[in-house]
């Protein structure tokens, strides 16, 4: 199995470097616009060879987009066209219908399968990338029936070597729950850091006063802006929305602060405490996934 991987940051050299040792491929080609990134991959050993993008379409079995997704939709096209009718195409994206809607009637449109696998970190870069990435994460699959099935097992068993948990839902929803559990939380973060810098001058006080709960609220703002903008973008619907309901909960517990109303807000921060019932069942699926493939 030859698995070309386009874009090799984060999570491009993260699924190099997972699909090597699993066993799942048996060479990795990797593609990048950026010649230091591929230089950096290659000397790190995520990838085996650095080609250019039409020889390493022509080789590959399975080809992955880990771009941004303004590239992706840009390039997704093209690449559908250039492929051997045997290769299968993967993107990694965000965000999933606009996307979609891309490669609407396209010839190839049956070889190429709609992901995104819900991983990743603060960092970004060749560097930034490590193997157990995406161990015990969810991958989901978008808009599977358009997909042939060869191309859609493939693309499965590729997010099961990850060893992620694979579910299936439309392209719409995707976007529109995608906007709410993590497009909002980057933004958050985003404007937090932005508003603590612009208030608070002295940085020397932010170093002497932050604690583990500002240091993780506001870990996502270390995030790249390059990456994050198109997504916000291409989602902007579902992200307007998601924000127009975060600032009005924002606003009405600034007034019961304004009216020293403590017990309705003790009362909001309980019924928000349910979030740890969420959370629990996250990592107990996580958990049972890890003693899954620890029995395997």
């Amino acid at each position: 199995m030859i698995v070309s991987i386009i874009g090799l940051g984060l999570i491009g050299g993260s699924v190099a470097l997972k699909l090597k040792k699993s066993g799942f491929a048996d060479q990795v080609i990797g593609v990048d616009v950026n010649d230091e990134n591929a230089e950096k991959a290659k000397a790190l050993g995520l990838v085996d060879d650095c080609l250019v993008l039409p020889r390493a379409l022509a080789i590959a079995d399975l080809v992955i987009l880990a771009i941004p997704v303004d590239a992706i939709r840009k390039l997704l096209p093209s690449v559908l066209s250039r492929i051997d009718e045997r290769t299968t195409v993967i993107d990694l994206g965000s965000t999933k219908a606009g996307i979609c809607e891309t490669i609407l009637g396209h010839d190839n449109r049956k070889n190429f399968v709609a992901a995104h696998p819900i991983a990743g970190t603060e960092n970004s870069g060749p560097e930034a990338a490590f193997d157990s990435l995406f161990d015990g994460k969810t991958g989901i699959i978008c808009d599977a029936q358009e997909s042939q099935t060869s191309s859609y097992l493939l693309a499965k068993a590729c997010l099961e070597a990850m060893d992620m948990h694979v579910v299936e839902m439309d392209s719409k929803s995707h976007d529109l729950h995608i906007a709410y559990v993590s497009h909002l939380s980057h933004i958050s973060s985003f404007v937090l850091g932005q508003t603590v810098l612009e208030i608070e001058k002295d940085e020397a006080s932010i170093f002497n006063m932050a604690g583990s709960g500002f240091e993780s609220t506001v870990r996502l703002a270390k995030s790249s802006p390059n990456m994050w903008g198109p997504i916000f973008k291409q989602n902007k619907k579902h992200i307007s929305d998601s924000l127009s309901a975060y600032i009005e909960n924002l606003q009405a517990f600034k007034g019961m602060i304004d009216g020293g109303e403590e017990e309705a807000m003790i009362e909001c921060m309980q019924s928000a405490n349910d979030i740890r019932r969420v959370l629990d069942g996250i990592n107990d699926k996580s958990n049972q996934t890890e003693k899954e493939n620890q029995i395997i």
